[in-house]
């Protein structure tokens, strides 16, 4: 509901500088939580059997075609980042840290999509509408990704993988 009336270019900039700030809190806000809340199983992020270890992704979506394309929020980090678009180091504690990396990546996500309703309080009805479908549009491809990456690394940590 539009509590705060703004002239129309306002609001349009409000817009567009409000979607990098929310993303980039998400990050922060994810970035300084514990490493322990994003082990991979842990409820949230466990892969569950209707996934079949991560190939869902791949029959629904074929992630492997595009996952590729999408950036890789790591690297903005410079010092403390996990860069995950390439695994180059395949040891028992990188693929771990990858792990958690990952999770934590996933969680980013979906915090960066629970804020679209503050869109309502400045702009009109259907723009809240059109700024969940933004939110998903941006944020549930790198959630995919990462639900279809998980379990793979995790069956690579425990000797079981066949691609």
């Amino acid at each position: 509901m539009q509590i705060i009336f703004l002239p129309p270019n306002l609001t349009i900039a409000l817009c567009f500088i409000l979607w990098p700030v929310i993303q980039i809190t998400a990050a922060i806000i994810c970035f300084n939580l514990p490493d322990q809340l994003f082990y991979p199983t842990n409820f949230f992020f466990k892969s569950y059997s209707f996934e079949n270890y991560g190939y869902l992704y791949n029959q629904l979506f074929m992630v492997r075609k595009w996952k590729h394309l999408l950036p890789d929020g790591g690297m903005v980090w410079k010092k403390k980042g996990f860069k995950k678009k390439h695994l180059d180091n395949f040891s028992k504690g990188n693929l771990n840290r990858f792990l958690i990396e990952s999770a934590r990546g996933e969680l980013t996500h979906w915090l960066a999509i629970l804020p679209f309703w503050i869109f309502g309080l400045f702009t009109p009805a259907y723009v809240v509408w059109i700024m969940l479908i933004y939110s998903l549009a941006v944020n549930l491809p790198c959630i995919i990704v990462q639900r279809y990456n998980r379990p793979r690394i995790l069956r690579l940590l425990n000797g079981k993988y066949h691609n």
